[in-house]
């Protein structure tokens, strides 16, 4: 369970890692190209998902969502004894993968967006 567990956690770090991190490059690199910066993100993010999930799939089933687990749970693929603990599992991976690609970038480990204001119903 513990080795689950942990492929979670490091699984849903290294994809946060890899979408952040490729976003952020992308934008940087981009120039001002939207589309380019997209394309880029999207081709960094697709083949790092190929690698973690060929690497992890086999120790945890690769969910990396708290919401694909809970999918797995209803269907009957995944026990009862871990639908609690991969969320866990997979929060945590994410706030360290977030964390760390802050770091990488030399980025606040808090930073709020000054592009999207999100209040109100329009965060919704």
């Amino acid at each position: 369970m513990i080795r689950q567990l942990f492929a979670e956690a490091l699984g849903t770090a290294l994809l946060l890692i890899s979408v952040i991190g490729s976003g952020i490059m992308a934008v940087n690199l981009a120039d001002g190209n939207v589309a380019l910066a997209l394309l880029a993100n999207a081709i960094a993010t697709g083949c790092m998902l190929y690698v973690i999930i060929t690497t992890l799939g086999p120790i945890s089933g690769a969910h990396f969502n708290p919401a694909v687990s809970l999918a797995f749970f209803l269907r009957g693929d995944l026990p009862a004894s871990l639908l609690l603990a991969y969320p866990v599992a997979q929060v945590i991976g994410g706030v360290l993968g977030v964390w760390a690609c802050h770091a990488m970038f030399d980025l606040p480990i808090l930073q709020w967006s000054t592009t999207m204001h999100r209040t109100g119903g329009a965060q919704w």
